[in-house]
């Protein structure tokens, strides 16, 4: 699967980022961990991550529903410097999936 990108990050705000899984994964399989692997970003803070399975979450605009998804939170950041984030999940039918996720600090 192809990088994605969040919207950008406002250096001064702490935000949650999403990413949904729910169309990798085969039916009756659910997310049994979840890891953000890679470099540690220099300049910006992952204060802490989670997963969900069948839950809801708003993307911005509305709130989706019975989605598999992980979730990690960030603060700080460097303006002008783009971030990239590795999410590796286990399922419990013993698959392992990675998406990389990109999102750009700067002001609002």
């Amino acid at each position: 699967m192809a990088g994605l990108k969040w919207v950008f990050k406002d250096p001064d705000e702490v935000e949650d980022f999403v990413v949904d899984w729910t169309a990798r994964l085969v039916p009756s399989d659910t997310i049994a961990s979840s890891q953000w692997i890679g470099p540690d970003p220099v300049g910006i803070n992952v204060l802490t991550d989670s997963f969900t399975n069948n839950g809801s979450y708003f993307n911005g605009t509305t709130i989706i529903s019975n989605r598999f998804y992980t979730t990690i939170w960030l603060s700080g950041g460097t303006i002008g410097v783009k971030y990239s984030f590795t999410n590796r999940i286990m399922t419990t039918g013993g698959r392992t999936y990675d998406q990389t996720v990109s999102t750009k600090v700067k002001t609002r």
